[in-house]
């Protein structure tokens, strides 16, 4: 009896796949921002752009695909996060440090806001900054990506 078991296991063994960045095929997918909540947004965009939504995601290789954001001025943030959210950098110098609120940042460029959330999800390693790369955000609905045809995506849908 445990000889048929074991050859049960073997016929019914399966092979984890795990992709190499030649064989990786990478799409180009359009995101209209407006009336879209900040957070739900980006944790979507994150997901398409690291591939985990691919059934050969593998982790240590970039096999996500490339997302255009388009209206990215037509952002919402709930509750009190314009004048409650914090924005900190610093200068590298003694009293460098420098706080803005999202409004503050939303005024200067709506764009930042958006990339530096889904910057914040990705992978804080060489990794994250190449898939960092493959997304494009722009504030109005121009963008310079027509020729490679991206394909809207509905995020309320996923």
């Amino acid at each position: 009896m445990s000889t048929i078991k074991i050859i049960e296991l073997e016929s019914n063994s399966f092979k984890t796949i795990s992709i190499r960045n030649e064989d990786v095929q990478k799409k180009w997918f359009l995101v209209d921002a407006s009336e879209q909540t900040l957070g739900r947004m980006c944790s979507k965009i994150a997901k398409i752009l690291r591939g985990k939504h691919k059934a050969s995601f593998t982790p240590h290789v970039d096999c996500g695909d490339n997302v255009v954001v388009i209206n990215a001025s037509k952002i919402n943030l709930t509750g009190n996060k314009w004048s409650d959210k914090k924005y900190i950098s610093y200068t590298g110098y003694p009293g460098g440090q420098r706080i803005k609120t999202a409004q503050q940042v939303y005024d200067k460029n709506p764009s930042i806001i958006i990339e530096k959330a889904v910057k914040g999800m990705l992978p804080k390693n060489k990794l994250g900054a190449a898939i960092f790369k493959n997304l494009k955000v722009y504030n109005k609905e121009i963008h310079k990506q027509e020729a490679q045809n991206p394909q809207p995506i509905n995020l309320n849908k996923i």
